[in-house]
């Protein structure tokens, strides 16, 4: 049974993301009240109009555009304002743009809530989940980045459609950074409890390793390829985010690739990215060690070290 109600989820940023993210919300039944934010106060309020049009279809919510100050209350906030990544632009190329941006956001948001659950979706994510970290004062339990989430999902869909297997039934992770140093951790991919390797073997319809390293590659390359195609990537993330909102709001204790501050573990600290994390009403409630082959932990560990090296570059205070 739930100790607590979560019933308000503020959303920053009208977007692509933010508003596909406050509709999926709105079509979950998860929560009972929508915020959304943005500097852009027509778009925010064109946004809310359009969805409140179509509340005869789904389960009560309220739903309405607003200030910082409307955060008060809020049990999450989701953070998916920033500069937009541009076409052949990494995500790590945003860094010192959107490390700015949420220098004002985070400002503001801490004037009015000190006690909600901070989701941050913008990129480059693990930097700015950390920026968050520092910037908020927030307990490293309630800051919590979208992390490899989305990328994990990618990773799970492409295995299964490659094998002919329901993606459900694919367990798989993606971890490290959101981005161009994230490791497949093939070690620990299984299809309904067989482990990938032996699947492959039994089925032997393609060479195992340059089949790998495509999909691999594909999971890593796929915001690229959708934003060359369309310009932005917003209803998978949105789903992601949902998924995160959920293990919170039905306290599930369930296990997600979410980014979040590492103190030691796999050899890292000082650094916030991806690895598995029991997420509950409370945020991050553990920090999982999975047993990495040899490859996989120094690869993890080059993407924690990758990421620090930014981080240190940048002027927080």
């Amino acid at each position: 049974m739930l100790s607590k109600v979560i019933k308000k989820v503020t959303v920053i940023g009208a977007g692509f993301v933010g508003s596909t993210t406050a509709y999926t919300l709105m079509i979950s039944g998860l929560v009972s009240e929508i915020v959304l934010i943005d500097i852009n106060t027509e778009k925010a309020e064109g946004e809310v109009m359009d969805m409140n049009h179509g509340m005869p279809f789904v389960r009560p919510v309220k739903i309405y555009s607003g200030s910082y100050s409307d955060c008060a209350g809020s049990d999450i906030i989701i953070i998916t304002a920033g500069a937009n990544q541009k076409k052949g632009e990494t995500r790590i190329d945003l860094v010192k743009r959107n490390t700015e941006i949420f220098r004002g956001i985070v400002g503001e948001v801490i004037k009015y809530s000190t006690d909600s659950i901070l989701l941050v979706v913008t990129n480059p994510v693990d930097i700015l989940t950390y920026v968050t970290y520092k910037l908020s004062g927030f307990p490293k339990n309630k800051v919590i980045g979208s992390g490899t989430v989305l990328d994990s999902a990618r990773f799970r869909y492409l295995i299964g459609d490659h094998v002919g297997v329901d993606t459900r039934n694919v367990h798989a992770y993606i971890l490290g950074e959101h981005g161009d140093t994230e490791v497949a951790t093939w070690s620990l991919t299984n299809i309904a409890g067989i482990p990938m390797e032996m699947f492959c073997n039994e089925c032997g319809k393609c060479k195992s390793g340059s089949t790998k390293e495509e999909i691999y590659e594909n999971v890593k390359n796929a915001a690229y390829q959708i934003i060359n195609k369309k310009g932005a990537t917003y209803y998978a993330v949105a789903l992601a985010v949902r998924r995160i909102v959920e293990a919170i709001v039905r306290n599930e204790d369930s296990i997600l690739t979410v980014s979040s501050l590492l103190e030691g573990q796999y050899g890292l600290s000082d650094v916030c990215l991806s690895v598995p994390t029991l997420v509950n009403k409370d945020g991050i409630d553990k920090v999982l060690t999975v047993p990495l082959n040899s490859e996989e932990k120094n690869k993890l560990l080059a993407s924690g070290n990758s990421l620090k090296e930014i981080i240190n570059s940048i002027d927080l205070f």
